[in-house]
């Protein structure tokens, strides 16, 4: 049994308050738990207007499901979300 992990920075550059960046972020965690049965929460800048950090995490029982279920979750952000991808981290441990 292993853990996928993912991190994702976005930014929203459209945002101007932290109630706009929270609908965006509530919004996006809820898609990816319930399409993708993980967990998702944002893990800093909190109080960054534009720029949200996501962590998701996974429970897979082997490497080659981990890897097919980040590369799903990221072609997922990418399509769904409006806010820019700077930067993605994915980890298996």
């Amino acid at each position: 049994m292993n853990i996928a992990a993912m991190t994702f920075r976005l930014r929203a550059s459209w945002v101007h308050s932290l109630k706009e960046k929270r609908m965006i972020v509530k919004s996006l965690n809820a898609q990816l738990q319930n399409k993708y049965h993980v967990s998702a929460a944002e893990i800093d800048e909190q109080d960054t207007h534009q720029i949200i950090v996501i962590g998701i995490a996974a429970i897979v029982p082997h490497n080659a499901m981990g890897d097919s279920l980040m590369e799903e979750i990221s072609l997922f952000v990418e399509e769904n979300c409006e806010a820019e991808i700077l930067e993605e981290t994915r980890e298996i441990r």
